[in-house]
């Protein structure tokens, strides 16, 4: 018998339909994995089994019994828990805190703290994340770390039905082996599971059974490892699959003069000594293990840290870059994909029109006033080129999917028309569908001429489409992998900082 049933589920908004008639059925000690592209409705699935928005038709049953959860709070008396994609951390508050926010020991009517210091303890332990002190602050670890923490939170609650909303999207290597190992012996000890994620293989490593969603509706339902990866994806996009990578663009003139130069920069000593190239037309990844300054590394050149050494040049002409309205201007014409677009990339409450166009407004106004024509033309275009799934542009960028919100990130930067682009794992959490159409539009942009640097904790997007890899170990770039060097294999041995195997090609450096 199903411990949660989802039958005939619908949800609107507006004219928008969300869901149409879902169907789920999960059982207790197993991984039921949902997929789908954003916006075919997983996450608003899991929100009404959460307890956080009501469905408009349908019935849940919980252990055979109609049930309807009022709240998330209500949801997690019954033993529903959820880790969404958008950490709920409070940043300000140490990690034991976070993780007995709801539901602090509590001795003489106070709060127990060391109670609670065990209590996290556990639930750290649990998740597999006993390097993390539990009086940490939240806002001094980073986000790996604090996706570990809201895993830790999730456990702590006991939960008989444990859902994970791209739970792994933000986390190193090391950490989604811990994640597998954990996940694992929580279906061993009985637990419930749906696993929300992007990452075919993940699905391979975890799941039992698979439901795919496409346009709000449940289109299938298969044992795992029963159809291959371009099957599913074909289910999830609703059209034949292609491939994932676009061709690489004719070879790059490496004898021109670079449109990006980096000389011997360094910060503090999370940047050593980097010197780099970058042409017109390219596109060039930063590998490496987690943490070893790629992030730095496109803060650096955007403008954002202070304190920065060494010499960059845009079209052979040194340029001082003091902060990101200068990397923006015309002169340069830089622009930043950040890591995070909830936090860094988007103003959430404001509306795809505003941020569509936030970038580019000084482009967009004449003597200080907004062209209003101008501007929806620009934002129309964006729209169009990047298919946007929208109720129109003036509804809040936070009502959209997350790949939707994703390209609006990227459309932003459109506006403006940038010569070089940097991009800090831009695919992170997004479907495989919306991924095809980051990798075609990177091509497009390196073929008008851009200059593309890109970083990524996915081996297969460095593999599939750069032209050219610096890796990156302990702030410095270590090694430069080009055409048929870039494997996996180099990729991991560079990044380990191990000796190339003699059937691997001889080690490159990154030219100064």
């Amino acid at each position: 018998m199903s411990l949660l049933t989802v039958q005939g589920v619908c949800k609107r908004y507006g004219g928008v339909h969300a869901l149409r008639d879902a169907n789920l059925a999960i059982e207790t000690g197993r991984i039921h994995a949902v997929l789908g592209e954003n916006g075919a409705g997983k996450s608003t699935l899991i929100k009404i089994m959460a307890g956080v928005i009501p469905p408009d038709e349908g019935t849940i049953l919980l252990d055979a019994q109609p049930v309807s959860f009022p709240s998330p709070a209500a949801a997690n008396a019954a033993g529903i828990v959820c880790i969404f994609q958008e950490l709920s951390l409070i940043p300000d508050l140490c990690v034991a805190d976070n993780i007995a926010i709801s539901n602090p020991p509590r001795r003489f009517g106070l709060i127990d703290r060391r109670a609670q210091r065990r209590m996290a303890e556990q639930a750290l332990a649990r998740a597999g994340a006993e390097d993390i002190h539990p009086l940490a602050l939240v806002k001094d670890l980073p986000l790996s770390r604090r996706q570990m923490v809201e895993i830790a939170k999730a456990l702590a609650r006991e939960p008989r039905l444990l859902i994970l909303d791209e739970a792994t999207s933000a986390l190193t290597a090391a950490d989604v082996t811990k994640v597998y190992a954990v996940l694992k012996r929580l279906r061993a000890e009985g637990l419930a599971l749906v696993y929300i994620s992007h990452r075919m293989h993940e699905i391979a490593e975890l799941a039992d059974e698979c439901t795919v969603f496409c346009n709000g509706r449940s289109v299938a339902h298969y044992a795992a490892g029963t159809k291959t990866d371009n099957e599913v994806v074909e289910l999830m996009i609703g059209r034949k699959y292609d491939g994932v990578f676009p061709a690489r663009s004719p070879r790059v003139d490496r004898a021109a003069t670079p449109r990006l130069e980096v000389r011997h920069l360094g910060w503090t000593d999370h940047l050593v000594d980097i010197s780099l190239q970058l042409h017109a037309g390219e596109v060039v990844g930063l590998g490496g293990l987690d943490g070893q300054g790629q992030r730095e590394l496109l803060l650096a050149l955007f403008g954002v840290l202070r304190g920065t050494s060494g010499q960059v040049l845009v079209d052979g002409r040194p340029v001082t870059i003091t902060g990101p309205h200068v990397a923006k201007g015309r002169d340069i014409g830089m622009a930043l994909i950040p890591e995070d677009r909830k936090t860094e990339g988007l103003m959430l409450p404001m509306s795809v029109r505003d941020n569509l166009s936030f970038a580019a407004l000084d482009r967009l106004s004449r003597w200080g006033v907004l062209d209003a024509a101008a501007e929806s033309e620009a934002v129309q275009r964006i729209v169009r080129l990047l298919s946007v799934r929208s109720d129109g542009v003036d509804v809040p960028a936070g009502s959209l999917s997350g790949g939707n919100q994703q390209k609006l990130v990227i459309g932003k930067w459109l506006m403006v028309a940038p010569r070089i682009v940097l991009l800090n794992d831009p695919t992170r959490g997004i479907d495989v569908g919306t991924k095809q159409e980051v990798y075609e539009l990177l091509r497009r942009l390196a073929a008008e001429g851009a200059a593309i640097l890109f970083y990524s904790t996915d081996y297969d997007e460095l593999i599939g489409c750069c032209d050219r890899v610096l890796v990156m170990v302990e702030g410095a770039v270590k090694r430069e992998l080009a055409g048929a060097e870039i494997t996996e294999r180099a990729l991991v041995g560079s990044a380990l900082n191990l000796g190339i195997d003699a059937q691997e090609a001889a080690p490159k450096v990154a030219q100064a």
